[in-house]
């Protein structure tokens, strides 16, 4: 049997364990970088680096070899913060577009910056009116992608991310008059991130739209307080109103349609 590949867009935060990850299940993992210093680092946990820059790196054959032969592609990069990212975002993916292939499946790791408050809970189904800039331009570019890709396609919508070097501790503290303290919160562990990826590659599940979200949701005030607090650090004050701003992920799908059971659901085990 031929040995299964996947090709990892972006192996930072979440893309390098999910790159191990795969390697560690026998597939041939192919990781891109934008930094000449992580290759090293790519290359001793058997992963095949590539360096580019999208929308930077002029050189098709660098793009044609990451993606050859590869079954899966994850694009996995985040907006960076700058002026005008409504519109390099959208140039950064129109640039690799052209050099996936017609048999290729996609997963984009999203985000549920896409959707609005509305004090209530948000399903997969509803309109996005995203209220954030962020948001707007990863809305954006999954309406690029499934007018390309169509059913070849799935849109992985994460909540706010954390686990490991990812302290929620650090996030609100020393910080005064934190709004929103009575909001309940959306988080997923890294962990859950990667399994939730790996059972829409093992189950051949394509053409959705899935959010990952852990199934509790702590308020905002009395998570990053006590977050704060287990990282010896002064935590944070919120605002004394009862006005709040919201939105609660719901990952019913996710459990319906994967099968999946959070490895851990709760984010409040990881700050008491």
């Amino acid at each position: 049997m031929k040995q299964k590949q996947i090709s990892i867009l972006g192996c930072g935060w979440l893309g390098f364990p999910l790159a191990k990850h795969f390697v560690a299940h026998n597939y041939i993992v192919k990781g891109s970088t934008t930094s000449t210093e992580k290759v090293t680092t790519l290359q001793e946990a058997n992963i095949q680096p590539y360096v580019f820059s999208l929308g930077m790196t002029n050189n098709d054959q660098v793009f044609t070899d990451f993606l050859a032969d590869s079954n899966v592609l994850v694009i996995n990069f985040p907006p960076k913060r700058i002026p005008n990212i409504l519109e390099i975002y959208q140039q950064q993916i129109e640039a690799i577009l052209p050099f996936i292939h017609e048999k290729q499946h996609v997963i984009f790791v999203s985000s549920t910056s896409v959707y609005q408050n509305t004090n209530d809970w948000v399903t997969e189904d509803i309109e996005n009116v995203p209220e954030k800039v962020s948001g707007k331009a990863v809305l954006a570019v999954e309406n690029i992608l499934k007018k390309h890709l169509q059913e070849r396609l799935t849109i992985l919508r994460f909540a706010g991310l954390f686990g490991y070097d990812r302290v929620p501790g650090r996030f609100f503290a020393n910080k005064t008059e934190v709004a929103n303290g009575k909001a309940p919160i959306n988080m997923i562990h890294q962990d859950d991130c990667i399994g939730l990826i790996d059972a829409i590659i093992d189950q051949n599940v394509w053409g959705e739209i899935i959010n990952g979200c852990s199934d509790e949701h702590p308020l905002r005030e009395v998570f990053y307080v006590l977050a704060a607090k287990k990282e010896g650090l002064v935590p944070p004050t919120f605002k004394d109103t009862d006005e709040v701003s919201f939105k609660k992920i719901s990952n019913l799908k996710s459990k319906t349609l994967l099968n999946y059971s959070y490895k851990h659901p709760d984010p409040l085990v990881f700050v008491k």
